[in-house]
């Protein structure tokens, strides 16, 4: 186990804060907004795996920088051309990113502070979401750009929305508003913006007043069946987004 002093600073795109066993991870590019990155697709599956290993995390909440969860994709960070050696990168970040996550052992609480467009899983694999009234959720990366929706928003939507919404909301790339998530089950609270983040503290205070193994098995037995899905599906979905990625024609 790293203690939090060792790895607290080693990830450009999260800034970390912890009070009182309550970590707070909040997602950057740069000291601005986040953007998703071939960068972060690799660092924050390093960073959960030292997050989840530290005990002295109690709660986890996460959040993204200024009025963007995260809004945009730097397509300029990812190879011009895929080949099989430079998705292999992808095919095995992509697994560390979403089974590490799942495998931190404390609940979690996203405070999504605004549009959370790409990667959206990073915010509704928490056990509390909580939304900002502008807030947006949608999976914009994937079928809409040409490629396939198979790494593990596959699995997670069809899961929230039920089978017919989420293929409707993958295949579309449908923006669904906070109050429609909300609406769906996908969001369990909105508040607004500028009590967003008091909300998630006086939550996370409130479960970390409970019993240290009340809270990290509350947490494992809630997040079991996720955890089988997404080994049993995750590998695969990306393997065929892989395989069609590399199938397409240059330019």
């Amino acid at each position: 186990m790293r203690n939090f002093d060792k790895y607290r600073n080693d990830y450009r795109c999260l800034r970390m804060e912890r009070r009182d066993g309550i970590l707070l991870l909040t997602l950057h590019t740069d000291g601005g907004p986040f953007k998703f990155g071939g960068g972060p697709h690799e660092e924050l599956g390093y960073a959960f795996a030292d997050i989840g290993r530290d005990e002295e995390n109690q709660v986890v909440i996460i959040t993204g920088t200024g009025d963007s969860f995260c809004a945009e994709f730097d397509w300029s960070s990812l190879p011009a051309v895929q080949t099989p050696d430079t998705w292999n990168s992808v095919y095995k970040d992509g697994k560390h990113l979403l089974m590490n996550l799942l495998d931190i052992e404390v609940p979690m609480i996203a405070a999504v502070n605004g549009p959370a467009l790409i990667h959206a899983e990073l915010a509704v694999l928490s056990d509390i979401v909580l939304a900002a009234e502008h807030a947006e959720f949608a999976d914009a990366p994937h079928y809409p750009n040409g490629i396939v929706p198979g790494d593990g928003v596959h699995v997670l939507w069809p899961m929230l929305l039920g089978p017919n919404r989420g293929r409707y909301f993958l295949l579309t790339g449908q923006k669904l508003s906070a109050r429609e998530a909300h609406s769906l089950g996908v969001v369990g609270e909105i508040v607004p913006r500028e009590k967003l983040m008091a909300r998630a503290w006086g939550l996370a205070n409130q479960i970390a007043a409970k019993p240290r193994l009340t809270n990290r098995y509350a947490r494992v037995a809630l997040t079991q069946h996720l955890k089988r899905l997404m080994l049993d599906n995750l590998g695969y979905g990306l393997a065929l987004e892989g395989l069609a990625i590399l199938n397409r024609p240059p330019g």
